[in-house]
C-alpha cells in the first residue's frame, strides 16, 4: 500500500476549518482527521478534541506523544503521534495546524500539503460572533491575526476562498489534492 499523505488546513480563526475538514471526511472514506490534543475543557465545543490540563499535556509532549505541538492563544495542542501508522496505512490524513509549525510538518513529512482557507474579515467576524466560544476582546484579537502571512518554504499551498457554500469549498480542495479524480 503507499503512503498516506498529510494534509494541515490552516486559516485565520472562524474560516470554517473544521467544518471543512469534517465535509471532506464525509466525503471521502479513505480521508480521516487527526483529532488534536488541547489544554482547553472538552466541553468548550467546537472540534472533536481531546481536552487535557496543561500538566498533563506537558507530560505528555515530554514523553513524546506528540507529532507535533504548539502554543497559540494561551492554549498548547498536540498532534498524537498515532496518526503515522494511519498514514503508514495509506490513509489522508487532515490536521487542523497552526502557520508556526508547518515548516516543522514539512521537515517531518516533505510531501505536506498545505490548505489555506481564506475569507473576507466580515465574514470572519461573523463566524467567530456566532460560535459564542470567545469574549468579544478575544474575537477582535484573532481578528487582526487573520492577515498574517504563512511561512516561506512551503512546497505545496493551496490557496482556497471559504466565503460561499461549504459544497463549492469541498469540490475546490478536492480537486486541488487529487486533481485526477476530478
Amino acid at each position: 500500500m503507499s503512503q498516506g499523505r498529510l494534509v494541515a488546513v490552516v486559516g485565520p480563526s472562524g474560516v470554517g476549518k473544521d467544518s471543512v475538514m469534517a465535509a471532506l471526511v464525509e466525503a471521502d472514506p479513505a480521508w480521516m482527521l487527526a483529532r488534536r490534543v488541547i489544554t482547553r475543557p472538552s466541553e468548550a465545543g467546537g472540534e472533536d478534541f481531546e481536552g487535557v490540563s496543561e500538566e498533563a499535556f506537558r507530560a505528555r509532549d515530554a514523553a513524546g506523544e506528540f507529532l507535533l505541538s504548539w502554543e497559540a492563544h494561551g492554549l498548547h495542542y498536540g498532534v498524537p503521534r498515532a496518526i503515522e501508522q494511519d498514514l503508514a496505512a495509506g490513509r489522508t490524513v487532515l490536521v487542523n495546524l497552526s502557520r508556526a509549525v508547518l515548516l516543522q510538518a514539512q521537515t517531518l513529512r516533505p510531501d505536506l500539503q498545505v490548505i489555506s482557507l481564506t475569507a473576507p474579515p466580515e465574514v470572519l467576524a461573523a463566524r467567530l460572533s456566532g460560535r459564542g466560544r470567545e469574549a468579544e476582546d478575544e474575537q477582535k484579537r484573532r481578528l487582526s491575526r487573520g492577515s498574517l502571512p504563512l511561512p516561506e518554504g512551503l512546497a505545496q499551498v493551496h490557496r482556497i476562498d471559504n466565503s460561499g457554500a461549504l459544497d463549492d469549498t469541498v469540490a475546490a480542495v478536492r480537486a486541488a489534492l487529487q486533481p485526477e479524480s476530478v
